[in-house]
């Protein structure tokens, strides 16, 4: 029988997963869980040294013959200081060796309780990963542990090898072994490029075409990548390809980017249809809440993660592959690997977000943005701000040969207005920014500066706050909270925009939104930087993008 500590059982688990079953075993009483539970399972094999400062050192021996990786364990306290010469070493002789500490519940470090010291990350700078186990309560806790067992794990023979900590919180009762048996847990493998030099990558290959639903999701990218056409044939049928505008033209072929609205307005009984088997990903951030939320309540059976740093990125819960390559040297791999059967499900996905209607909205901020997109000189650069912009953008369709820039890496509305103006200083094409009020006011002063030229067209839609919190579920803004969490103000760009030279443009209603569109948007050179200032009513916009969404359920 195993210890009932599930953060210990996913860590044992995992171990023996990855192949680590040489395992030196230091005394004590918070790690007894730990020893117990190895001790205790027929495929690992236990070596007690009482001195923790002989046991790293043994450790490093039980690697250095045959070099697999070995692991030893320890109480909390100074025992794990006294494993330090020995981590010291296994750093800078290059050996993989996994040290697992038992540490107290961290509300009790620092209070003259016994036996505590801070475990995590002790060792600073020599080991190549240190991760601290979250104790298990909620299933979010065991996927967060699992991850973090896995990224020690993998780490331990990235880019060279080295040591890596696992510490593990361990809250009494100490001595309950009621587990029969360690849990199913997830594995997550790395392949360093697709080579027979990394490990062998024909089972990865036969998985993939054992799978009729694939889907590939592209993040953000800041780039333009022309597929060769020999690629594009052999690539696009074979995948639903999901991306937004962020992603920028990355994808051989054309991919489907209103999957937002059509998961929105996605029918229960058509949810399975939908769901992929195998989900590889590459790029940065995606901005679709919904896809999220989608992939994580329907998880696929794999998903692979392709990009050049080979970091572990599971944004949707259910990673079981990392790729290390770039993500076109990847694709263009598999094209010709990929069986000559033609899948139904890219068909489906395309298919079925053909029938989602482009949005017709009334005078409103969502209305300006689908003006400003359908009026886009075919070669230009166009900045989102976040929060609602880069939202409502996702609505309407724009030309591929845009290149479209958000500050998407922390999601945040500072500096959107000042990376904007940078890139435009720097860029030989017109530059067009869509913000927000609260975005353009909080960096105002990005045109503070001698920099600003006349390419820059600035799209700032002012409806007196946050409107974005108005369509929050579950948010009541009602009473004083209100002034506080939208940030309400009265404020124009008018006297700012004309002070830096701007030409200002504005609009309160579709008949001046229509003409000032006309001067914003003429793809000719202009002697001075144009703002359009877009007045609308909030309360207004969060309900036409709330009638927007419920009309979509009723198709």
């Amino acid at each position: 029988m195993y210890t009932d500590k599930k953060n210990i059982l996913q860590l044992v688990a995992l171990l023996e997963a990855h192949g680590i079953t040489k395992v030196v075993l230091c005394p004590g009483s918070r790690n007894t869980p730990i020893v117990h539970t190895l001790s205790n399972h027929p495929n690992f094999t236990c070596y007690p040294v009482t001195d923790e400062r002989s046991a790293g050192y043994f450790a490093i021996g039980l690697a250095l013959n045959g070099g697999k990786p070995a692991a030893v364990c320890c109480t909390s306290g100074t025992a794990l200081l006294n494993l330090h010469p020995a981590v010291a070493e296994a750093f800078y002789q290059n050996v993989p060796l996994v040290v697992i500490s038992a540490d107290r519940p961290a509300a009790w470090i620092g209070q003259m309780d016994g036996q505590t010291v801070p475990q995590p990350d002790v060792f600073r700078t020599l080991v190549k990963k240190s991760v601290n186990l979250p104790e298990i309560h909620t299933e979010e806790d065991e996927w967060y542990c699992n991850r973090l067992v896995n990224e020690a794990l993998l780490e331990m023979t990235h880019h060279g090898k080295g040591p890596v900590h696992i510490n593990v919180p361990v809250s009494e009762p100490l001595f309950q072994f009621t587990a029969d048996s360690l849990p199913a847990v997830r594995v997550i493998t790395r392949y360093q490029g697709l080579n027979v030099y990394d490990r062998d990558y024909n089972d990865l290959i036969d998985r993939m075409n054992k799978y009729q639903k694939r889907m590939i999701i592209i993040g953000q990218m800041n780039l333009i990548y022309l597929f060769e056409k020999r690629y594009i044939k052999l690539l696009y049928k074979h995948f639903a390809w999901l991306t937004e505008h962020i992603g920028n033209q990355t994808v051989p072929g054309i991919p489907v980017k209103n999957f937002d609205a059509a998961l929105y307005a996605m029918p229960e009984e058509k949810v399975g249809q939908m769901v992929p088997e195998l989900l590889i990903t590459y790029g940065g951030h995606v901005v679709s809440k919904r896809l999220k939320k989608f992939l994580r309540q329907h998880p696929p059976k794999e998903h692979w993660h392709v990009s050049p740093d080979g970091e572990v990125v599971d944004l949707y819960g259910s990673l079981t592959t990392v790729i290390e390559m770039d993500p076109f040297e990847f694709l263009e791999k598999i094209a010709s690997l990929l069986d000559n059967r033609t899948p139904e499900y890219p068909r489906v996905w395309e298919n079925y977000c053909k029938i989602i209607p482009e949005p017709d909205f009334a005078y409103s901020e969502m209305s300006a943005v689908g003006a400003l997109l359908k009026a886009l000189p075919e070669s230009c650069a166009l900045h989102l701000a976040n929060s609602s912009v880069v939202r409502y953008a996702q609505l309407y369709s724009i030309p591929s040969t845009i290149e479209v820039c958000c500050n998407r890496g922390t999601s945040g509305i500072e500096g959107s207005l000042s990376t904007a103006v940078g890139y435009a200083a720097a860029s030989d094409k017109l530059n067009f920014i869509a913000i927000g009020d609260l975005s353009f006011f909080y960096d105002m002063n990005a045109l503070w500066n001698i920099n600003v030229r006349s390419n820059l067209r600035i799209l700032l839609l002012n409806n007196g706050g946050g409107e974005i919190f108005h369509t929050l579920p579950g948010l009541d803004m009602s009473g004083t909270s209100h002034k506080f969490i939208a940030a309400v103000h009265k404020t124009s760009a008018k006297g700012w925009a004309e002070e830096r030279g701007f030409l200002y443009l504005q609009a309160q209603n579709d008949e001046e939104l229509a003409e000032a569109m006309k001067t914003f948007t003429q793809p000719e050179a202009m002697e001075q930087p144009v703002l359009l200032e877009v007045f609308t009513n909030k309360n207004k916009d969060a309900r036409m993008l709330k009638n927007y969404y419920h009309q979509l359920k009723q198709k």
